[in-house]
């Protein structure tokens, strides 16, 4: 019996023989140098679309239940702070600034901030004020956002879905298997990869998003002592929902200390 491991490598060369023009990459590398090929098999006018109708519904959804935009002050802080980040954008990508930019915040305790594909950011009250969080820090996190959205890694996660569920059913054929293998497979595929995967699109957000804040004039260090919150917020209990995918060691503010020399310079460009 052919082993699994090899008919999986199997299918997927036949699936990446057929997407072999859709690898490109997303946005120039900047001076963190976050550049590299991507698979992309769907479109990015089809998740924005879907991502402007489920940002709609979170934002009703919040509204109905008196969660939106309560605190005046609050949502004007991290807009202005927004404002100043969104037009750094064009130098990983052109057309990034003119995207339709919305900032919001919900009112909930819970750790948690997201740009969905498109510009939509949305902040959790709990993660600014049960952190006591700066501006700087604020800036890092919005950054971390939004570079995901630049790296459009929901389109590549698509992209990876799409591409999986074609190799298994390929594979499933081949071996006359029924669905029961194919499903096997496919938790063994998102064990082994999908986790990954998430956690390169993680360290690539913490690159960008640095440079971002610090070519918008907020001090990079402070992802330093962002991190040192969350990690702190993290002991003796389940990760916030912000820390999900994010590998929580001591190696991970080492990485962000050894970019500071890059883009350090960047900060007191901006400052001046």
């Amino acid at each position: 019996m052919v082993p699994v491991y090899k008919l999986i490598a199997a299918a997927l060369s036949v699936v990446a023989l057929g997407t072999t023009a859709s690898c490109q990459s997303t946005t120039s590398g900047g001076v963190v140098g976050a550049e590299r090929k991507q698979l992309l098999l769907v479109s990015s006018e089809q998740l924005n679309q879907m991502a402007v109708k489920a940002y709609a519904q979170i934002q009703n959804e919040s509204a109905k239940k008196g969660m939106l935009n309560t605190d005046p002050a609050l949502t004007r802080r991290v807009r202005a702070i927004a404002s100043r980040i969104t037009p750094q954008t064009r130098v990983f990508r052109a057309d990034a600034p003119a995207w339709k930019w919305e900032v919001n915040v919900i009112n909930s305790k819970e750790l948690n901030a997201f740009c969905m594909p498109g510009g939509k950011i949305m902040f959790y009250s709990g993660l600014i004020e049960r952190l006591n969080l700066s501006d700087d820090e604020i800036a890092v996190i919005m950054g971390h956002e939004i570079a995901h959205a630049l790296r459009e890694h929901s389109r590549e996660q698509v992209s990876q879905a799409v591409a999986a569920d074609a190799a298994i059913g390929i594979g499933a054929a081949l071996l006359g298997l029924g669905d029961g293998a194919a499903n096997l497979t496919g938790a063994a595929y998102q064990a082994l990869v999908a986790t990954r995967f998430s956690r390169n699109h993680e360290t690539e957000a913490d690159r960008i998003g640095l440079e971002l804040s610090a070519r918008a004039g907020y001090d990079p260090r402070a992802g330093v002592t962002l991190w040192k919150k969350m990690l702190s917020a993290n002991q003796g209990g389940s990760p916030p929902e912000f820390l999900s995918t994010h590998p929580a060691e001591s190696r991970r503010i080492q990485e962000i200390e050894a970019l500071l020399p890059a883009v350090m310079p960047l900060y007191q460009a901006a400052k001046r």
